[in-house]
């Protein structure tokens, strides 16, 4: 099997590759600046390429895979900017358009929770999606055209919406590497919310796990969350994360307002996955 990876130099695409790697995969990291990737060179293809203006034989160029594993997207972590679906949702679309029409028979989109807009508690994918930030929107749109593609094109979807994940090379404005910072500084205090919002959050390692294993072993369209489908305070979090690595910090909590594009509990239902995890374990 040969697989592509959009976004392989993120934050998420490197965990992808590794995981795609280790299961001796034929991978094709596919980057707008290849030398981000000279550490990979010797374990996958490195096609440098951008989607924002992809050649004509773009689908030759990475290889005709039989899979892409789609992460990329621009403009973040500012959610509210009209730039998601203003400028980068036409972009996406037609990249992936090209991609299909040219043969891509299976593709694999990360989509985001934002889809879901302030709705609380354990959010399933049947719920109907109402997304509050152009983030949000751009995503959701964005699923919505492909599957319309879908019927002229067939071509397998999987869309899979992510949570919160953690984990080292995260951008330095999330909250892990900010905590972090904030201990390599010698600060006493760490400047918070109240921190008595309920997320899900997930490993990225266990992220890019459950994406690459549905990428090559999900031969049909699935909707999914990759979460971990437990909820866990703000603070509970960065408590045990002080806890577990030894750190003398106080947590300033109140600092920070709530956000107000996110409702103060939620987190994703994961029975669908799991339970499409057991039917590729039989």
């Amino acid at each position: 099997m040969k697989v592509a990876v959009t976004g392989a130099s993120g934050f998420i695409g490197r965990y992808v590759l590794d995981q795609l790697v280790q299961q001796n995969v034929n991978t094709i990291a596919v980057t707008r600046k290849a030398a981000r990737l000279s550490d990979w060179a010797d374990r996958v293809e490195i096609v440098e390429m951008d989607i924002a203006c992809p050649p004509p034989d773009g689908f030759n160029r990475i290889a005709r895979p039989d899979v892409l594993i789609h992460l990329a997207w621009d403009g973040l972590p500012n959610y509210q900017s009209l730039h998601h679906f203003e400028t980068e949702l036409p972009r996406q679309y037609g990249f992936l358009k090209a991609m299909i029409e040219a043969g891509l028979p299976s593709l694999l989109v990360t989509g985001t929770c934002f889809e879901y807009g302030m709705q609380s508690g354990p959010l399933s994918e049947d719920r109907p999606t109402r997304p509050e930030t152009s983030y949000g929107y751009a995503k959701d749109a964005l699923r919505r055209q492909l599957e319309f593609l879908q019927k002229t094109r067939p071509f397998a979807l999987q869309w899979v919406r992510l949570f919160y994940l953690y984990g080292r090379g995260q951008s330095k404005t999330s909250l892990y590497p900010l905590l972090k910072d904030a201990v390599a500084q010698g600060c006493r205090t760490f400047d918070m919310s109240g921190g008595e919002q309920l997320r899900d959050y997930l490993p990225v390692e266990d992220a890019a796990r459950l994406i690459v294993r549905v990428a090559i072993h999900c031969t049909v369209s699935e909707l999914l969350n990759i979460c971990a489908g437990k909820p866990v305070s703000i603070r509970k979090l960065v408590q045990q994360w002080v806890a577990e690595n030894g750190w003398q910090i106080e947590l300033n909590l109140g600092y920070y307002p709530y956000p107000d594009h996110e409702p103060m509990a939620f987190w994703g239902d994961r029975r669908r996955l799991d339970r499409l995890l057991d039917a590729l374990s039989e």
